[in-house]
């Protein structure tokens, strides 16, 4: 793999330049399907001129029912996102659920992710932390944005800095998400990159009974209201065939829609990174300055 495809990973220190995308299917289903798709998305982003980090997982660990696909195993997984790299020289992502696993994985990918629900696991992270690679950190839907900075400190008490977190909403009641805006300026104050994973805050968790369900026709909606606060990335699920997917195919993308999708928020994002949202401090008064992610206390919660 091309060194130049991935040294921008080291460069994403903010959320000021243009905005990154993750995206591929959330589980992987098979070889052919897989390649293909990581073909489709590597022609897209050479059009419209976006980095692209491939997305797949090998295993989804938290699936709502027993028989619920859960994906290929660690093996081939990691051998199909490793040829995925040197094939079509993109940088690529899965998770990792156990501690067994982070080393043998993190010799196959660029970025660690942590899911949602294992963000407290302090042997996950420090497993993580350890292995030296960029860790995505997914914020809990039952943790708040402050919260994470302890999380964050886990992986960072092995020297490791290289961390991204991600919003993907709270639950609301029964079967329901709700992303709170408030979190990205706050998770923006502790001075690291923020993503948005889009298609996991429109999801109804078990929502189908046996499966989780959502709303894709929330996806642009909710992406465009995140882009307009200056984010570094942008995490989307994309499927061939929503419908028929193995795994959280109600909130996916379908393909054909990708393109149309990703130049509006392109184009979105560069507006609103020339035009950043002014401050109110916490006396109220207005600023001709945009607001600063420093961690000043007009970032608490309910306040500036």
């Amino acid at each position: 793999m091309n060194q130049q495809t991935t040294s921008w990973l080291q460069n994403v220190t903010g959320n000021n330049d243009q905005l990154f995308f993750i995206l591929g299917p959330c589980v992987i289903e098979n070889e052919t399907d897989t390649l293909r798709a990581a073909e489709f998305l590597k022609r897209l982003s050479e059009k419209l001129n976006f980095k692209l980090i491939f997305k797949g997982s090998f295993d989804k660990a938290n699936r709502t029912s027993i028989t619920g696909f859960r994906g290929v195993d660690m093996h081939d997984g990691l051998k199909m996102l490793s040829r995925i790299r040197s094939e079509f020289n993109v940088p690529v992502i899965t998770d990792i659920h156990e501690t067994v696993h982070v080393a043998e994985v993190a010799d196959a990918v660029d970025i660690l992710q942590i899911p949602a629900f294992l963000c407290r696991q302090t042997d996950l992270l420090i497993a993580a932390g350890k292995a030296g690679k960029l860790v995505h950190l997914k914020k809990g839907q039952f943790e708040t944005a402050e919260s994470m900075k302890s999380a964050m400190g886990k992986i960072q008490s092995t020297g490791n800095n290289a961390i991204w977190l991600c919003e993907r909403g709270y639950m609301f009641g029964y079967n329901n998400v709700i992303v709170d805006y408030r979190n990205f300026p706050i998770m923006k104050s502790f001075g690291v990159p923020v993503v948005f994973d889009v298609t996991h805050s429109v999801q109804s968790p078990g929502g189908l009974g046996s499966a989780s369900g959502g709303d894709r026709r929330l996806v642009a909606h909710l992406a465009a209201s995140a882009i307009v606060q200056g984010l570094a990335g942008l995490y989307m699920m994309v499927h061939s065939q929503p419908e028929q997917a193995m795994c959280c195919g109600p909130v996916s993308i379908a393909h054909k829609h990708v393109e149309s999708l990703l130049a509006y928020f392109i184009e979105l994002d560069a507006w609103a990174k020339a035009r950043p949202v002014p401050c109110v401090d916490v006396e109220t008064k207005p600023s001709t300055s945009a607001c600063s992610a420093s961690g000043s206390s007009s970032t608490r919660r309910g306040l500036g």
